[in-house]
């Protein structure tokens, strides 16, 4: 079993008496504003001519500040914004601390009757949090992801990077249809070997690229998720996205606990299990590497983010409870099993886990 790191400062640890009765419960500052080219960046929030990075990040803290819930959006793949409350959210052992707000909902529409999972627009960002372990108010320590349900997937890629390269706006475009006006418009290579194009269509023809970024590349590095697209349709005109099952941003609707997050789920580079008192800073970014069609890029989109217990809203982990078990298990022996039911005798990942001993079934959070 791997041993959580266990992080504190002398000094965080005496803040943690000072009253907070003047603190928000809502995103305080934006740090950084960093989007992938995409089909609202420059739109969400919108860029001026002379706008700087730090006018930029002061825009988009002006839309999500103070539960202003006014949506920005991350663009494709990778694109981010760092943000920070300004007191510690309160790490609580089996709750959920802190929710994200996104604008992901579910179809109305019939999908595959043979898919039981929540879909329709679920665009989902991976979360990062950070302690204040040098007490600065700054964003300048160790990140931590959350480890959501696909971290330990096979399909998922690890150490995963980027290059967007930023489009000549006066090359002759290459339209697909009448919906895609320039299949070739920026342009991706990867550390996978692969490339591609973020195509720009007929609703949006500003430029994609972030004009207040001067550089002619951008790079972005993380964690990879499968494609979660499917082309119900066929031929191009009903594109589902379905929904991950947990720990993603805008992957669930806000009403949904699913738009919570444990900082228990925290893991460093290696996946191991990080065990922090809290979290002063959040990164979201844009999860998945995908076009679907004329909807355009997949882009994790972010309407603000709450502390949970200030709120009184500190609903216990529902990875915890209600239990889902699948029908492998139900009558197999008494061991762990992931959450899909495939037995593991002692488990070598940290996660969530199920675990059957003497006939009753819990979910576990395994260190």
């Amino acid at each position: 079993m791997n041993t959580p790191k266990i992080l504190c400062s002398l000094a965080l640890a005496t803040a943690m008496t000072v009253s907070a009765q003047n603190s928000s419960p809502y995103i305080s500052r934006v740090f950084e504003y960093r989007p992938a080219p995409g089909q609202y960046v420059n739109v969400l929030p919108k860029y001026e001519e002379g706008d700087t990075p730090e006018i930029m990040a002061a825009k988009a803290e002006a839309q999500l500040a103070g539960n202003r819930q006014e949506m920005i959006s991350l663009g494709a793949y990778g694109g981010y914004i760092t943000f920070g409350f300004d007191h510690m959210v309160k790490n609580v052992h089996g709750k959920m601390d802190f929710q994200i707000l996104g604008n992901a909902l579910y179809s109305n529409t019939a999908t595959n009757p043979d898919d039981s999972r929540e879909s329709g627009s679920c665009e989902p960002g991976i979360v990062l949090v950070s302690y204040d372990s040098n007490a600065n108010g700054e964003p300048d320590d160790e990140w931590y992801e959350l480890a959501g349900s696909e971290y330990n997937s096979m399909e998922t890629t690890h150490h995963y990077s980027i290059i967007y390269y930023r489009p000549d706006e006066n090359k002759e475009p290459t339209p697909e249809n009448a919906f895609i006006t320039d299949a070739t418009y920026v342009r991706w290579t990867d550390n996978l070997d692969r490339q591609g194009y973020i195509c720009r269509n007929s609703f949006h023809q500003q430029s994609y690229y972030p004009l207040w970024i001067e550089e002619d590349e951008m790079t972005f590095e993380g964690t990879l998720l499968a494609n979660n697209y499917v082309d119900e349709s066929g031929n191009g005109s009903f594109y589902v996205q379905y929904a991950y099952a947990w720990g993603y941003a805008d992957n669930h609707p806000n009403s949904d606990d699913r738009s919570k997050f444990s900082i228990d789920w925290a893991v460093d580079d290696d996946g191991n299990h990080v065990r922090l008192p809290g979290i002063h800073f959040v990164r979201v970014y844009t999860g998945v590497n995908q076009s679907c069609g004329w909807i355009g890029e997949t882009s994790t989109e972010v309407l603000g983010a709450n502390d949970l217990h200030m709120l009184g809203d500190d609903v216990d982990d529902c990875w915890t409870t209600d239990i889902h078990v699948p029908s492998a298990m139900q009558s197999g022996a008494d061991c762990y099993y992931t959450l899909g039911g495939v037995p593991v005798a002692t488990p070598t990942c940290p996660g969530i886990y199920l675990r059957r001993k003497a006939g009753t079934i819990k979910k576990v959070l395994y260190f």
